[in-house]
């Protein structure tokens, strides 16, 4: 038996409960989850996007994996980067997540060079070597094994490859610090309640951005799993970080 813990927000859980329970999270929250995006960054998190699609450098005919990509946000902008010839699969673990994005692009006439793929970043079901460039984008602090999702995304990317992070992190200075707690234990999760009708999704998603390894951290670890030449830029203060690595190998 499995005795390890992890954390669930501020919540101490067994290592096998969190992957089910963020699911439940996701599901929960999954037809408003743009929405609340937006509310709960004042519609910053497009400008975050914008520039984490920018460093990521896509050029036409590649393959590029958005993983954690839920509603499609960052795989619309992707798809006419890679072109025709090139090809994005959108992978969440989420199925509930994984339907909204896939109607919203379907919508949209975006679905030729996209496919949907559920899966869990700790265990990639594809081949060694498979993509161009990998970007996870506010979806890493709520894997249950970030060491694992991260050596599985060093296995299937390419050799020249990159993989980019893009997630919630520690602010600099500790006067945005306290305006950034206040804003987020005190506002959002009554946001969650009145927009999305569940304001202890919220709470977690909140406490879970806490519980998230900080700029070095995170930096680190993504050494460790075998990247290179791993840096990171902090965006609106270091609310959100957004990680870069390279495989060179």
């Amino acid at each position: 038996m499995n005795h390890k813990k992890t954390d669930f927000g501020f919540e101490e859980v067994a290592w096998d409960e969190k992957t089910t329970r963020v699911k439940a999270v996701f599901s929960s929250v999954a037809d408003k989850y743009d929405l609340m995006n937006d509310l709960m960054s004042l519609g910053i998190q497009r400008i975050w996007k914008h520039f984490a699609i920018h460093l990521c450098a896509v050029r036409t005919g590649q393959r590029v994996l958005d993983l954690a990509g839920g509603s499609g946000d960052l795989t619309r902008k992707l798809s006419p980067l890679v072109g025709k010839d090139g090809h994005v699969i959108l992978a969440d673990i989420n199925n509930a997540m994984l339907e909204v994005g896939r109607g919203r692009l379907l919508d949209e006439g975006i679905f030729q060079n996209i496919h949907f793929v559920q899966a869990n970043a700790e265990q990639l079901p594809f081949a060694a070597h498979s993509f161009d460039r990998i970007i996870i984008g506010f979806g890493l602090r709520n894997v249950t094994d970030k060491a694992a999702a991260l050596q599985s995304m060093y296995r299937v990317l390419k050799p020249g490859g990159r993989l980019m992070i893009l997630e919630f992190s520690a602010p600099t200075s500790t006067p945005l610090k306290k305006i950034y707690d206040f804003y987020s234990f005190k506002l959002l999760p009554k946001l969650g309640r009145f927009i999305a009708n569940d304001e202890e999704s919220y709470r977690y998603l909140v406490e879970s951005i806490r519980m998230h390894p900080h700029q070095e951290t995170l930096l680190n670890m993504m050494s460790q799993a075998g990247f290179e030449d791993n840096d990171f830029h902090n965006l609106s203060g270091g609310i959100v970080a957004l990680h870069r690595g390279y495989k060179y190998e």
